[in-house]
């Protein structure tokens, strides 16, 4: 068996703009594109939002049929084709995402607690400012802006309304 030669960071660079036109074609926007090597087998993962509804199937087979021809233009070994949404409790990982789930709550998970002994809070993306940082409403109403070095984590925290039933 030879060693694939494979430049993953050459080969991303080519997918990026091609999973962002297909998305942007279907009135979708890439969230996330990523190109690995799991269990032996080489995959792409493109996530993707649709900001008018939930991602549907129909969302992610269309998706799969746009990209599948001019991917197998670019990547020279077999590889799988994910395409999926971000999830409810992604991980948000670029001023790309801020934007995206602008005004969604999140669950922040800050490196050290701040002076009011406050780690991990729940609060709603208000903005990003690559000079300011994240931007965020507090429960109270309140604006707390964190500088990306101070952020561990930032995590979709979907509000789930239950109705309950009184017999």
């Amino acid at each position: 068996m030879t060693k694939e030669n494979v430049n993953k960071t050459e080969i991303l660079k080519l997918i990026k703009p091609v999973s962002e036109k297909a998305a942007q074609e279907s009135g979708l926007l890439e969230v996330e594109t990523v190109f690995l090597k799991e269990a032996s087998k080489w995959t792409v993962k493109i996530y993707i939002y649709n900001p008018r509804s939930s991602v549907t199937h129909e969302d992610c087979e269309k998706i799969t049929q746009k990209l599948a021809p001019c991917l197998d233009e670019i990547i020279p070994v077999p590889y799988c084709l994910e395409v999926s949404s971000p999830g409810t409790e992604r991980k948000l990982k670029s001023k790309k995402e801020y934007e995206i789930f602008k005004g969604e709550r999140v669950k922040v998970k800050l490196k050290k607690t701040t002076e009011k002994d406050i780690k991990v809070f729940p609060a709603k993306i208000r903005d990003y400012k690559e000079d300011e940082g994240l931007i965020l409403e507090m429960p109270d109403g309140t604006e707390l802006k964190i500088k990306n070095e101070d952020i561990s984590s930032v995590k979709l925290e979907p509000e789930y309304n239950f109705k309950s039933k009184n017999k």
